[in-house]
C-alpha cells in the first residue's frame, strides 16, 4: 500500500472534517450528544498556535485516508520560564483504513519535519496504551504535568531529538481552542454534513453486571458515567485500582472487543 503525504489544501477541508466526524463519531466523553472533533479541526486552522507547515493529509490511491494537525504548546516551570513544544490532535484515519499503519506514518513524517523546523518535543493527551507503541513516554517521566499539577498515563511526551527534554519540567499548556468547544456550536456545525444517528454510549452497567461485587464497586468509585470512558485510562491505571485484578481487566478487554473498541495493550 502506497501512502502519499502532502500538506492539506483549502479544497481538502470539508473532506478532512467529514472524515474526522466519521472516525470519531462513536468516541467522545460523557455528557456530550455527539463528537466535536470535526469542529475542533475546523477551529484549529484559525488558532493562534496553528502550525500550517505540519497540517498533513495521507492519501491512498488519490483518496484522503488520514490527517494530522498541530498547534504550538508549552511547558512552564515553577519559575515561570517556558519551553516551546508541539501538540497534535485529532489524528484521524478513515475507518476503512484503520489498522494499516497510516496513523504511525503520519506521525513519523510530521515528527521528522517538526524536528527539522527546530521544535523540541511533541506532548499530547492520547490513548495511553496506543501511543507508547509509537515511541511516546509518560510525561511524568520528564516531570511534566497537566496545568493543575496532576499526571496520568494519557499525558505523554515524545522528544524529537536526544536530550530534548533534559532538565525541563513543569506544567503543560495547550492552545485554548481545545477548551472552548461546546455542544450547541457543535450541533450547529454538524448541520453542514449528512444527517447521522447520534451514537448511544454503552452504559457502565453493562460492565458492572459482568464483574464480581468487589470489582464492580471498585470500578463504580472511579466516577465513570459510561463504559466507553474507560478507554481514556491505561491498563496500568485500571489495574492499580484497589479491588481490580487481572480477571477484571480481561472482562473489560473482552467487552471492548465485543463492541468494536480498541483498548489496552492488546488493542489495535
Amino acid at each position: 500500500m502506497n501512502i502519499h503525504m502532502r500538506l492539506e489544501t483549502t479544497a481538502d477541508r470539508y473532506a478532512v472534517e467529514a472524515m474526522t466526524r466519521e472516525a470519531f463519531w462513536r468516541f467522545w466523553e460523557g455528557g456530550l450528544r455527539i463528537c466535536d472533533e470535526h469542529l475542533l479541526v475546523h477551529k484549529l486552522r484559525g488558532a493562534e498556535g496553528f502550525v500550517p507547515e505540519l497540517n498533513t493529509v495521507a492519501e491512498i490511491d488519490g483518496k484522503i485516508a488520514g490527517h494530522i494537525i498541530f498547534t504550538k504548546s508549552r511547558v512552564e516551570d515553577d519559575s515561570g520560564k517556558t519551553y516551546g513544544t508541539l501538540t497534535f490532535g485529532p489524528l484521524t484515519v478513515l475507518p476503512e483504513f484503520q489498522g494499516k499503519g497510516i496513523g504511525r506514518a503520519l506521525m513519523k513524517h510530521t515528527f521528522d519535519t517538526a524536528a527539522g523546523m527546530g521544535f523540541r518535543a511533541v506532548i499530547i493527551f492520547g490513548h495511553p496504551d496506543y501511543y507508547p507503541r509509537a515511541g511516546f513516554r509518560r510525561a511524568a517521566e520528564f516531570g511534566i504535568t497537566a496545568p493543575d499539577g496532576k499526571t496520568f498515563d494519557a499525558l505523554m511526551a515524545y522528544p524529537l531529538y536526544d536530550g530534548a527534554l533534559d532538565g525541563i519540567s513543569g506544567r503543560y499548556f495547550i492552545d485554548p481552542v481545545y477548551e472552548r468547544l461546546n455542544q450547541e456550536e457543535t450541533l450547529e456545525f454538524d448541520k453542514r454534513f449528512p444527517a447521522k444517528e447520534p451514537h448511544i454510549p454503552i452504559p457502565l452497567s453493562v460492565l458492572l453486571e459482568r464483574l464480581e461485587h468487589g470489582a464492580a464497586e471498585a470500578v463504580k468509585r472511579q466516577g465513570f458515567s459510561t463504559f466507553e470512558e474507560i478507554r481514556s485510562r491505561s491498563e496500568r491505571e485500571i489495574m492499580s485500582i484497589e479491588g481490580v485484578d487481572e480477571k477484571t481487566l480481561e472482562t473489560i478487554r473482552r467487552l471492548m472487543r465485543e463492541n468494536g473498541r480498541d483498548w489496552g495493550k492488546q488493542g489495535g
